[in-house]
């Protein structure tokens, strides 16, 4: 334990100005119970707004970024953890009030972790990331809301994303009909329908109306984006249809009405990737790691060097981002 607790690298935000990537000693992590060697993580949005010193992420200076680490355990008090076994880990905390995993170096809640699933190993657990965890709970909420692959189609949007991109393999390895919305549908048509998607549309469809009421196009919604658009899947909604919402990206107002709820009786759930329960955690991984294809998986991945992650935030923030962008902690 001495011989592994010793200084590592990692992006810490010491003020408001954004991250840098500095040598960081073990005796400045947060007092938890499992300490875990970080050997990969990823860059998801909020990520990218804590590397470039955007607010709404980062709640206390300083503080290690990144919401999802990868590795092995260490050492751990915790009764379900041994040294060498695999972990991984979205949200709870990390990068907001706890130090994250953007390092190679973290102590963690061992109550949050989740075992590596034999069917994906380190590498491809952190390219689902809070990404993929995220869409995995969306699916098992759509579930237990009574949704079927016979219900009808479910429509991804910001389906080019990281949690769309996840969103409509997993629903279309589960046997749904999926419509992917993204802004650039001429782009990332292709890879949409390899990922499973069986339409893809342009999202200004779900905004050019601007009605409350349209035709009634899906029996479900997974929303990654907010705003207009997510009112717009709305509007598309079958009666008693339902849809899940997780992002902002396209706006946290939300300039839609009551008229879906209650002439047609549509239900809005919202997925909280962050303070999920444990037993719901293990549920979602253990839904979506079967489900996955790894080949699919790795087609919407890149890999890039802890060095490296910043830059890669950029395009996250540019609105250019697509599929998922896993971080080699251990390499420069």
């Amino acid at each position: 334990m001495d011989q592994e607790m010793t200084a590592f690298r990692g992006w810490i935000a010491r003020d408001t100005t954004g991250a840098t990537l500095d040598r960081l000693d073990p005796a400045m992590l947060d007092d938890l119970d499992t300490a875990v060697r970080v050997r990969y993580s990823s860059i998801n949005y909020k990520d990218a707004l804590a590397l470039h010193g955007r607010p709404g992420v980062i709640r206390r200076h300083p503080l290690i970024a990144g919401i999802d680490l990868t590795g092995e355990v260490l050492a751990s008090r915790h009764p379900r953890w041994r040294p060498g076994d695999l972990v991984t880990l979205n949200g709870a905390g990390l990068g907001e009030d706890l130090h994250g995993g953007l390092a190679g170096l973290a102590a963690v809640n061992g109550d949050d972790l989740v075992r590596v699933p034999s069917e994906l190993g380190s590498l491809r657990a952190a390219a689902v990331g809070t990404a993929g965890f995220t869409a995995a709970l969306s699916l098992l909420a759509l579930e237990r809301h009574g949704l079927a692959p016979e219900t009808g189609p479910i429509l991804v949007t910001g389906a080019g994303g990281g949690v769309g991109s996840i969103a409509v393999a997993l629903l279309a390895a589960a046997r749904y009909e999926v419509i992917a919305a993204t802004g650039r549908p001429s782009e990332l048509s292709g890879q949409l329908t390899a990922l499973g998607a069986a339409q893809v549309v342009d999202r200004a469809e779900l905004t050019s109306s601007g009605k409350p009421l349209g035709k009634q196009r899906w029996a479900g919604v997974v929303d990654a984006v907010g705003g207009p658009v997510l009112a717009g899947a709305l509007a598309g909604l079958q009666h008693s249809g339902v849809a899940t919402t997780c992002g902002l990206a396209g706006g946290a107002e939300y300039p839609g009405n009551v008229l879906p709820f209650i002439l047609r009786g549509v239900s809005l759930l919202g997925i909280d990737s962050v303070r999920t329960p444990r037993l719901r955690r293990v549920a979602a991984w253990q839904r979506l790691a079967p489900l996955l294809d790894p080949a699919l998986l790795d087609s919407v991945t890149r890999v890039v060097p802890l060095a490296a992650a910043k830059d890669a935030a950029a395009s996250l923030l540019a609105g250019a981002g697509t599929g998922r962008i896993v971080v080699d902690v251990a390499s420069a």
